[in-house]
């Protein structure tokens, strides 16, 4: 198969009713095991959360990459390729690399009669080119809760609890303690579990379900895991000391803009802690770690482009994939910070483009946004996009005279830039494949 057979098969595979999906998910133990267990050479740990789970899986990757492992992981979702969701040492592999691996699964697939779900088949494929390149470590992302996530069938001993927040709630129940469980669902007898910090009631459920399993290691964010903030960079920059039972790093960077990135560099730096602690992976020496840390990126999350160019236009573009309610009220300070001190509610120099997918609480998204900026509502190419009529009719009267709709991404960003200005910001938000399909009209290659 070449490479776009290969995104043609995927994209029916998410075409898939959900009755489909879940009942192809049980036979992704049975494919591995025809492909020859291509997980057992695999040390690593699997990262669950409603958000921070892709910046945190990625600082982790970059710790153990300073200590001389080779690292394999896999986010989840890609933003522009299917490819994105295979990498090594933090960069996608190539289309010929994941267009090899996935050729070898359909292979299995076909000669066994293991059809699978579109996770399950990124899983597979993941883990056999993780056997090709010599991949030691995985840092595997969980897409949807915890105990019926894919990647579970890795049977990785590390397990990591970004945080619980409002998300996915028609799959995973409405109320923090419900997500919490299904989160927490995916820890077995003997895991070490690193956990975020955690709202009273998730906290209460989380440890309820960890009460039922045995021989568990546990450390936790402010108890076990501790992260001071401090001036000390170059020029200033802020730079972070971290501890954790195995011990302390003192003045790494965290290049990630925000001050949450803070807490999910601290649970990074604990995952790798956590592998080294069960003799999985070494302990990295603070320069190589700092270098690491430093060259460490993560695409459409607090993303600034400050020469973007579209059709004439020519400005700035934030791109953040805050797809929650929890997670756009996280990011509007740094947006804030971002737009900077021109921006006024008589002269608005910044406009939002946004889209959600069906089934997320969008008008609590919105309700976040500072009022003065104008809204571009439109959907994307996902067959879940939510419609952005109803959600127009829906905003406040006074909200909906300063917002339009958009049939597509890219007339979207063309009216939001319309709307700022030569010079303006444009805030791209709302769902991960939005910020996936602006990236890709702003001429921006995989990353």
């Amino acid at each position: 198969m070449d490479y776009q057979q290969c995104t043609d098969h995927l994209r029916e595979l998410y075409r898939l009713p959900r009755t489909e999906r879940d009942a192809r998910r049980g036979n992704l133990p049975e494919l591995l095991t025809a492909l020859g267990r291509p997980q057992d050479g695999l040390r690593g740990a699997m990262v669950v959360g409603t958000n921070g789970k892709g910046s945190t899986a990625a600082f982790a990757v970059a710790a153990l990459s300073a200590s001389g492992q080779r690292v394999g992981s896999m986010p989840s979702p890609h933003l522009q390729e299917p490819r994105e969701r295979v990498r090594i040492d933090g960069r996608p592999v190539s289309r010929a690399e994941f267009a090899a691996a996935f050729t070898e699964v359909v292979a299995a697939i076909e000669e066994h009669h293991l059809p699978l779900s579109a996770a399950g088949l990124c899983t597979a494929v993941a883990v056999a080119h993780f056997r090709r390149a010599g991949a030691t470590h995985v840092v595997a992302e969980a897409s949807i809760g915890g105990r019926r996530s894919a990647v579970r069938a890795l049977e990785l001993d590390v397990k990591v609890i970004t945080g619980v927040g409002l998300d996915h709630t028609d799959l995973l129940g409405g109320t923090l303690a419900q997500i919490a469980r299904a989160k927490a669902g995916a820890v077995r007898d003997g895991d070490h579990v690193v956990l975020g910090r955690l709202d009273p009631q998730a906290q209460t459920a989380v440890e309820e379900v960890l009460a039922g399993r045995t021989g568990l290691t546990l450390w936790q964010v402010d108890r076990h895991i501790h992260c001071t903030a401090r001036p000390g960079g170059t020029a200033g920059a802020t730079v972070l000391d971290v501890a954790t039972p195995r011990g302390e790093h003192r003045a790494v960077p965290c290049p990630l803009p925000g001050t949450h990135q803070h807490h999910n560099l601290a649970l990074g730096l604990a995952t790798a802690a956590a592998l080294a602690e069960r003799g999985h992976a070494r302990t990295p020496t603070d320069e190589p770690l700092r270098r690491a840390l430093a060259a460490t990126r993560w695409p459409g999350r607090l993303e600034l482009l400050t020469d973007a160019r579209l059709d004439g236009w020519h400005g700035r573009v934030l791109l953040d994939g805050a797809h929650n309610p929890q997670g756009v009220a996280t990011v509007v300070p740094e947006i804030e910070r971002i737009a900077g001190a021109a921006d006024s509610p008589r002269t608005p120099r910044a406009a939002v483009v946004f889209a959600a997918t069906r089934g997320k609480d969008a008008p609590a998204m919105l309700a976040a946004l500072p009022d003065r900026w104008p809204l571009v509502l439109t959907r994307t190419g996902s067959p879940d996009a939510g419609d952005p009529a109803p959600l127009h009719t829906g905003l406040p009267p006074a909200r909906r005279a300063g917002a339009v709709t958009a049939p597509d991404t890219a007339t979207a960003l063309r009216r939001a830039a319309d709307l700022v200005g030569p010079g303006g910001l444009v805030v791209v938000l709302g769902s991960l494949r939005l910020v996936g399909e602006s990236r890709t009209a702003l001429g921006l290659p995989p990353a």
